[in-house]
């Protein structure tokens, strides 16, 4: 009996160390060569932004002594003076109101289309989706023209709503394409459960759908946050009034005929950084998996 257990001990042992133990990936001369590459293109990317939030921290004297030097002490009255004096904070008001709001407008409207889209099959709705797609390759700069007309006849100009509504536009056929591209990906086989369940087409849409395109959602936002807030061709032909400018208008007003307050500049430009950069901060796992989602099974 003892000769048999330790048999089996000894078998047990043997099979346990014969077992297959997990090996790290060995990384290549390529693995090594791109993480170097992304290092620098990381460095090379950031160090502008660097030297920017660096600079605004510093007196012009100190700029013009050393433009590379570290900010030794930090000098906090540029914000001040950027915030306050040179109406920083209604430019930033401004740009809040505008891209938030035609952000919504957009997303809104596109969820609706790209739903019906997605989920009704005729040759009307497919007709209507190529109108809206169409959208995606008129040059959106060749209508300011006529748009500009329209929004004087409406007695619309310098006004943020006129910015809303013409951004909430432009940016409608973009979403719609990617979230219906989202959408097709659901299983039909949900809105059949739902149905059973007694589910109305918006109760399906709302309850079940909404929550899974979340990624979707997330990356639309983002895509349509980023070029709404630095765009500076719109409010500058639509907007005449100063008090309505947003911040890329606005901040040119920083700029001087024969001299310019650069430490200003510089805390004005930081300002205006830092939504974008909280953004993407919080929506960064949702970008992820709706820029991947599909990739694998």
């Amino acid at each position: 009996m003892t000769a048999t257990l330790d048999t089996v001990a000894v078998t047990t042992g043997k099979r346990r160390r014969e077992l297959p133990t997990r090996r790290r990936p060995r990384t290549t001369g390529g693995g090594i060569a791109a993480s170097v590459f992304l290092w620098i293109y990381a460095f090379i990317a950031i160090a502008p932004l660097l030297l920017m939030v660096s600079n605004s921290l510093r007196t012009m004297p100190d700029m013009a002594a050393n433009p590379l030097g570290l900010p030794l002490p930090p000098n906090f009255a540029s914000y001040q003076k950027a915030w306050v004096t040179a109406s920083f904070e209604t430019y930033f008001l401004n740009s809040i109101m505008v891209t938030v709001g035609s952000v919504l407008l957009s997303t809104a409207v596109s969820l609706l289309a790209a739903y019906a889209f997605a989920r009704t099959r005729s040759r009307m709705f497919t007709a209507l989706e190529g109108v809206f797609l169409s959208g995606l390759m008129l040059p959106v700069y060749l209508a300011i023209l006529p748009l500009f007309y329209l929004l004087d006849s409406a007695g619309m100009t310098s006004n943020l709503l006129s910015l809303i509504l013409v951004y909430g536009a432009l940016g409608i056929p973009f979403s719609t394409f990617v979230l219906s591209s989202f959408f097709r990906q659901l299983p039909i086989e949900l809105d059949e459960a739902a149905r059973l369940d007694g589910a109305g087409s918006f109760t399906t849409f709302w309850r079940v759908h909404l929550p899974l395109v979340r990624p979707a959602i997330a990356t639309v936002i983002v895509f349509r946050f980023v070029p709404v807030w630095n765009d500076f061709f719109y409010p500058l032909i639509l907007i005449r009034d100063q008090t309505k400018y947003t911040l890329p208008v606005g901040i040119t007003r920083f700029f001087g005929e024969y001299q310019t307050d650069w430490a200003t500049l510089f805390a004005g430009l930081t300002l205006a950084t830092i939504p974008l950069v909280v953004l993407f901060l919080i929506a960064t796992k949702q970008i992820v998996s709706g820029l991947t989602a599909g990739m694998s099974k």
